[in-house]
């Protein structure tokens, strides 16, 4: 039988990670999901600029206002800009998905992973 890769997770038959290796993990899932928001974050204030021609503390606050759900501060008043926004906020909707099952994720495995354990010493 060939390698397991690093980045899977542990088999429900393997001994449960120890909280260091599993503090670890936690954080490496952060550090991608911290990444992936910058990058978002990054490209909304890039869209702003370029086709709502705002400054860059402006398309700060709009893509920061649209990733964190509340909306933009600035109406768009291109044609362009609208349809930026419209994706853009489309794209927020889904990364909020993503980010939060990047950090949730190794909770709910080290959770369904405590439960076997528990069920495999009985």
């Amino acid at each position: 039988m060939p390698p397991r890769p690093h980045w899977i997770y542990e088999t429900r038959h393997a001994r449960v990670l120890p909280r260091p290796q599993f503090y670890r993990r936690l954080a490496q899932h952060a550090l991608v999901a911290l990444a992936l928001l910058l990058l978002s974050l990054a490209l909304g204030m890039l869209g702003y600029e370029h086709y709502e021609q705002l400054k860059w503390r402006d398309a700060f606050l709009n893509a920061s206002m649209l990733l964190g759900g509340m909306g933009p501060v600035n109406n768009p008043a291109t044609d362009g800009g609208k349809l930026f926004a419209g994706i853009f906020a489309l794209y927020a909707g889904l990364l909020f998905i993503v980010v939060s099952s990047i950090i949730l994720a190794p909770l709910l495995h080290r959770m369904l992973h405590l439960f076997h354990a528990d069920e495999r010493d009985r």
